[in-house]
């Protein structure tokens, strides 16, 4: 006997698959196993939902079923949803994938009516519709997240702008800067995020629904309709790249990535500051841990955890590159490894940001210890080699004579403020009383006025761009 669509409950779940009639017997346990994806599509629920009304709406719109049958599935569709969303319908774990749960509940209910639902309709446009709606809001939620980091760390640039600290390259002490212009580094570098995922977000904005399984349909469909209701912009042109198309997923999860990179990269120095060795700032209690043994232990745990998470999510875009990489045209059973990845991308991320964003806007800044370190790098040698230019010294000789002016501060213990003026003399007769004035850790920092320097007024002035520019894209969110 020759098996027909069925969605009778068969010990507990939903047990026949929508392609029962080319079978003649059950699929393997283990294999059906393997092959379900209920466990991690399910979270698409409500988009699977606000899919099908869509597509319902039209299909009665167009004539192609008839409206009351149309109102019918989308009055018994929105029942689905509030129940599942209050939980007093649960969600069959023995259902092959999220689409097929919906579905059977529907016909459950309607017979034949809910039988009509998937007319001109494929799983593999549903489930590329259900995956761009959910994504689609994840993005607008982790924009949402990014601009609170974003603005956090404004905040903090401002309350610190005048705050001298040694900028470093190679981990070296190098050149004045204040803790409000570091942080505001980071600030650029998550608004670049914010542009990266907004611009994904958009290019995402197209309705495959319609494409169907590979080649559209021979039904009437008004796919504007069914993009207007679900809201978006567009719908595929394309109803091969309709179905086979991941590159949005492939577009988040580097996004996120880069995002990642930039909070390891913060979560690095936040271990480096907040150690003795640098003690910069202290972590508050509420985001730090102690240790099982020493009690005098106050250990980044959270910022070492981001640090370590970034790894997942390279992870999530390597396997999803991976899987597409060879891939012919259109729909194969590999897409069905996109979800995972991408969700746990987009899991990770918002998990570290949640951890984040309070961590950085309760660290205690320590500024007079950052003054100390800076003080005794000999970071404004370079402007000591500056003020000798001025006195009409070449740059290379002026070079010079700095180096071997700060190996003497170092043989004697002093720093380019402390060492007299007549050591000063001694080496080179231009210097004279102002070297000192030219070399103040301060005037240093307020001298660089260049758009894009540490000057006070140029970390307020970047300050107040961020936060308008972060208050204009909520407006428009």
């Amino acid at each position: 006997m020759f098996a027909l669509a069925s969605y009778e409950r068969q010990d507990g779940g939903y047990q026949m698959k929508l392609w029962a009639g080319r079978f003649q017997k059950e699929i393997d346990q283990k294999t059906n196993d393997f092959n379900s994806s209920i466990s991690f599509d399910s979270r698409m629920y409500r988009e699977d939902i606000e899919g099908s009304i869509a597509h319902a709406t039209m299909l009665g719109e167009c004539g192609i079923i008839e409206k009351e049958e149309s109102r019918q599935i989308c009055a018994e569709l929105e029942k689905i949803l509030e129940e599942i969303t209050a939980g007093t319908l649960e969600i069959d774990r023995n259902a092959e994938d999220i689409h097929t749960f919906v579905e059977g509940e529907l016909t459950k209910r309607l017979g034949a009516a809910g039988k009509r639902l998937h007319t001109a309709r494929s799983r593999n446009d549903q489930v590329a519709l259900d995956l761009r709606c959910t994504l689609r809001k994840e993005c607008t939620s982790m924009e949402k997240q990014l601009r609170e980091l974003v603005r956090t760390l404004c905040v903090k640039a401002l309350e610190h702008k005048g705050d001298v600290m040694p900028g470093y390259t190679h981990l070296q002490r190098a050149q004045p800067i204040t803790f409000g212009h570091h942080l505001m580094a980071y600030a650029e570098m998550f608004l670049r995020d914010l542009g990266r995922l907004s611009d994904a977000r958009k290019r995402m904005d197209v309705m495959p629904l319609g494409s169907c399984a590979l080649a559209g349909t021979t039904y009437p469909l008004d796919r504007e309709l069914t993009a207007k209701l679900l809201g978006f912009h567009a719908v595929s042109q394309n109803s091969l790249d309709g179905v086979a198309d991941r590159d949005f997923c492939v577009e988040i999860a580097s996004a996120l990535s880069l995002a990642m990179v930039h909070l390891s990269r913060f979560s690095e120095e936040i271990v480096l500051w907040c150690s003795w060795e640098f003690k910069f700032i202290e972590l508050d209690d509420a985001f730090s841990t102690g240790s099982s043994i020493m009690p005098q232990k106050k250990n980044p745990d959270i910022a070492e955890l981001v640090r370590g998470k970034s790894g997942r999510v390279f992870g999530d875009l390597m396997a999803l590159l991976t899987m597409m990489k060879g891939l012919p045209l259109a729909y194969n059973k590999d897409m069905q490894e996109d979800k995972e990845a991408i969700f746990d991308a987009v899991d990770t991320l918002r998990m570290c940001l949640t951890a984040f964003i309070p961590m950085v806007d309760t660290m205690k800044v320590l500024p007079e210890n950052m003054r100390v370190a800076a003080a005794k790098g000999f970071i404004n040698a370079t402007d000591c080699a500056d003020y000798l230019v001025g006195k009409g010294i070449p740059f290379r000789d002026a070079y010079k004579i700095t180096g071997t002016l700060v190996a003497m501060c170092i043989e004697s213990g002093k720093t380019l403020e402390t060492l007299p003026i007549e050591e000063y003399q001694e080496l080179c007769p231009e210097f004279d009383m102002d070297i000192y004035e030219a070399i103040s850790l301060e005037n240093c920092v307020q001298r660089r006025t260049v758009t894009g320097s540490p000057a006070p007024q140029n970390v307020q002035a970047q300050a107040e761009r961020v936060l308008e520019l972060v208050k204009e894209q909520e407006e428009q969110a």
